[in-house]
């Protein structure tokens, strides 16, 4: 009862001060039937308030996200299974479903009745054209009397995620020169110079078991060389997206960040669906992240579907320097090919790419001119500043042996994946 009476609406609250008031005259004056006006107007909200009081709904409720992932632009169907459990009848019912504002307005839904064993099934659409993790849900139920005079509100726990993925594009199928190793267990390993014994030692490391020391390589090499274990060969490939703050321009959907994300995502994709056990670092992998995960999960290969969710949640971070988020484990195989989706380059950034880059690894960046993605406030000497900082990237990655490809607003990713493939046979 004292819940429905903190549920007095305007209405409600209008019909009570009126009531009193009424009274109050009545009695001053002496007026028997406007007393009578003001009891029932008294009267009116308090027996509303009784009904809504003891109303005792037990409303299940099953939500159905179909599907519960999509890419940006597509639509997806939230379904709604209503069903009263109780026998006590119910009045007017508006149902509300909470979701975020990109999605769409919070859907309504008025029920004049419910009686016992009532069921009822609404569904309504929602399309986000923002790429990102977004709860749909929990619904939210206000009782109410026939007159509009007493609400009462109940929140259900439940709610669900929709992922939505950046747009992934086909690529064309190029040479890049890294892909001698591919898969399985098959595949030649590498072997050194020095001949196959060297290949399969390496450098002992604290908490490898002394059992496995090569002392022949040990004796030769002066340091602790331990054998390798056994592994099948296979393609790796590490991919880097700059998300940092000062690499972009533009807002939204336009903006170059979305295209360094959607080429990440296409990118991570077509190497995986090529058998490259496949890593991205800088935009979802933030210092924060770094310290509470520990190095191999970072490095962890990625399934298709744990890329497009880390692609759908990657989020602008002011870091100054990429040199954090280029962290390196020396426990996994050293990968065959690296790929860096990346603005405007200080020399600091550029030398730890190098050092990432490992010496046998192809290197790829995609260098965007941010300049070209500026909003029409920017002045002509800030873009002309951005310009030559991208030419300077450019030119500085290529004299480091990188393959560069330079994008500008407007180009399409499958175009920019071609120009990359070797100039002998460049489409395989």
């Amino acid at each position: 009862m004292r819940q429905a009476l903190r549920g007095l609406t305007t209405r409600g609250r209008a019909f009570v001060a009126a009531g009193i008031t009424a009274s109050l005259c009545a009695l001053l004056l002496g007026q028997k039937d406007l007393l009578r006006v003001g009891i029932l107007l008294v009267a009116l909200p308090v027996v509303a308030a009784l009904v809504v009081g003891r109303t005792r709904l037990r409303l299940q409720v099953r939500r159905n996200l179909t599907p519960a992932q999509v890419p940006v632009g597509a639509q997806a169907t939230v379904e709604l299974a209503l069903s009263n459990q109780g026998r006590m009848p119910a009045g007017l019912l508006l149902l509300e479903d909470r979701i975020p504002y990109v999605l769409g307005h919070r859907p309504r839904f008025v029920v004049d009745r419910v009686s016992p064993n009532w069921r009822r099934t609404v569904s309504y659409p929602v399309k986000s054209d923002v790429r990102g993790l977004f709860q749909v849900g929990p619904l939210m139920l206000t009782v109410a009397d026939p007159f509009g005079l007493v609400e009462t509100s109940r929140t259900f726990t439940r709610s669900q995620q929709l992922l939505v993925t950046p747009r992934v594009c086909r690529l064309p199928e190029i040479r890049l020169g890294a892909d001698r190793a591919g898969s399985g267990e098959n595949r030649p390993r590498a072997i050194a110079s020095a001949g196959e014994e060297d290949a399969t030692v390496r450098e002992y490391r604290d908490g490898d078991d002394l059992r496995r020391v090569h002392w022949r390589s040990t004796a030769r090499r002066g340091e602790l060389m331990v054998r390798r274990e056994e592994q099948p060969w296979q393609s790796r490939c590490s991919m880097f997206l700059d998300a940092r703050t000062t690499s972009h321009h533009g807002h939204g959907p336009s903006s170059s960040l979305e295209w360094a994300v959607s080429a990440a995502a296409s990118i991570g994709t077509d190497r995986i669906r090529r058998g490259y056990a496949t890593t991205l670092l800088g935009g979802p992998t933030t210092l924060t992240a770094i310290n509470h995960r520990t190095s191999a999960a970072v490095h962890q290969p990625l399934t298709p579907q744990q890329l497009l969710t880390e692609c759908a949640t990657v989020e602008e971070h002011k870091y100054a320097e990429i040199s954090p988020l280029l962290t390196v484990d020396r426990h996994t195989q050293e990968p065959s090919l690296v790929i860096a989706i990346v603005g405007a380059l200080s020399s600091d950034d550029i030398t730890a790419l190098n050092r990432w880059r490992t010496s046998q690894a192809i290197g790829v960046a995609v260098v965007l001119d941010a300049a070209s993605w500026a909003v029409g406030a920017e002045t002509t000497e800030k873009a002309a500043r951005l310009t030559a900082a991208a030419d300077a990237t450019e030119n500085e990655l290529r004299r480091n042996g990188w393959r560069v490809a330079r994008v500008r607003r407007g180009d399409h990713l499958p175009t920019v994946w071609s120009a990359l493939g070797l100039r002998s046979g460049r489409i395989a």
